[in-house]
């Protein structure tokens, strides 16, 4: 029997995605600007991963080239050849994953390949498990796919328990998402858990969806990437679909381009279909760009460095505070745990906003538990208990930037619940 809807008008021949949550991500993003434009007074914005760092300079030039050269003609639905080929071996040589340009495509944005490779692999019925501290975008995904989500327990450290996640499975399990290092923890998961989870999902015949947007971002220890640990096995039978950005690791944000490789000839098949019916092809230019930025890897590695001076002066005063168990291992974030002050994270996140001009997202977005109806509408979307007093702060800002907004942040925790 469906679940009682706490909006049965709303629900009455409702579509799917007029009942799945918008991500609070947006919320904060419209309440700093708001806070902007009445107070007159710059927000330190801590809530967005927006990158102190910009592209190299001829990643612009390359585009308006492609632009006034008249290289704007459509691609492939799978993107541009040369780019792919370039990427092809990208992935063989830094990420020891083993693949073919029949199996690679350009995406806008790792975003969009991520839905694509959920429609992709969606059948009736179908669930897939989620962290239960996640990226909310990866929610609304799964719902859109139709993919039903549930959702597994993370250790102290936020990292993925294999046990856990089995605990977690049910005979309708399909597909297991693996973000490593992970938005918003930053948690990294080392080779033998990936291939622990990998054992497990082809023994029950899972798919495995792996989002490495921030790979050139792993402060202890190393990325793997988890479809290099299929390297020895054969193409039909392998399972692990790999996703990738270029807006983390050479701060192309706004230019929204990504890519992704499928396991087999079969799922590439099927993201051939999804990318035709939702794209028909990416823009040109922006592949000319991409293909320039591939050649500046040192750009990279600058990037990384900077965000790692970052983590490692900053953050340990939050630590010492108390609000930070541990420096994340990986990644954009860091996630505070609040409840020293008494505050739950909305009080916090908009007593800082209010009385000190620094944005932060409460974690509770990150930690929806959806109920869904027969049909996969959203009757109702609770965070998690646990999370009520969990903050996300983006660490990739200008070093200044972060200093200044932890330095009020933490003056705010000392004195929050007054101020608030």
């Amino acid at each position: 029997m469906p679940l009682p809807s706490p909006q049965p008008h709303l629900l009455d021949g409702a579509p799917v995605a007029s009942t799945i949550p918008s991500s609070q991500l947006h919320r904060v993003f419209r309440d700093a600007d708001d806070r902007e434009r009445v107070s007159g007074v710059p927000v330190t914005k801590l809530h967005v991963g927006e990158p102190h760092f910009t592209p190299p300079p001829e990643v612009a030039q390359a585009l308006a080239r492609a632009v006034t050269t008249g290289r704007t003609e459509y691609t492939a639905v799978e993107g541009l050849l040369e780019l792919r080929e370039h990427l092809v071996r990208k992935l063989a040589d830094e990420n020891g994953v083993d693949t073919d340009v029949s199996r690679l495509f350009v995406t806008p944005g790792s975003c969009q390949g991520l839905a694509a490779l959920m429609q992709a692999v969606a059948e009736p019925g179908a669930e897939i498990l989620l962290p239960e501290l996640h990226w909310p975008i990866h929610l609304q995904q799964a719902l859109l796919a139709g993919l039903r989500p549930v959702f597994y327990p993370l250790g102290r450290d936020y990292r993925t328990d294999p046990e856990s996640v089995l605990a977690a499975a049910t005979a309708n399990t399909r597909v297991l998402l693996i973000n490593s290092p992970a938005n918003p923890t930053g948690a990294v998961l080392d080779t033998p858990t990936l291939r622990a989870l990998i054992d497990m999902a082809r023994a029950r015949g899972w798919q495995i969806i792996s989002d490495e947007a921030y790979e050139h971002f792993v402060f202890d220890g190393e990325h793997v990437s988890t479809a290099s640990l299929e390297r020895d096995v054969p193409v039909p039978e392998r399972i692990v679909h790999s996703s990738y950005s270029f807006s983390k690791s050479l701060a192309m944000t706004g230019y929204r381009l990504g890519y992704l490789a499928t396991a087999t000839d079969r799922a590439a098949r099927a993201v051939r279909i999804v990318q035709e019916a939702n794209l028909i092809a990416m823009s040109t230019p922006v592949q000319y760009a991409g293909l320039e930025a591939l050649r500046w890897g040192h750009v990279v590695r600058q990037n990384h460095a900077m965000v790692r001076a970052n983590r490692d002066e900053v953050l340990p005063a939050v630590h010492d505070a108390g609000l930070l168990p541990e420096l994340p291992a990986g990644g954009w974030y860091a996630v505070l745990d609040v409840a020293p002050t008494g505050l739950s994270a909305e009080e916090f996140a908009a007593g800082l906003l209010a009385t000190r001009n620094v944005a932060v997202v409460p974690g509770t977005g990150f930690a929806l538990m959806p109920r869904l109806d027969a049909r996969g509408r959203v009757t109702s979307a609770e965070p998690a208990p646990w999370s009520r007093h969990l903050i996300r702060i983006a660490m990739c800002v200008a070093p200044q930037v972060l200093r200044d907004g932890v330095r009020e942040l933490l003056d705010f925790a000392r004195n929050g619940r007054g101020a608030a």
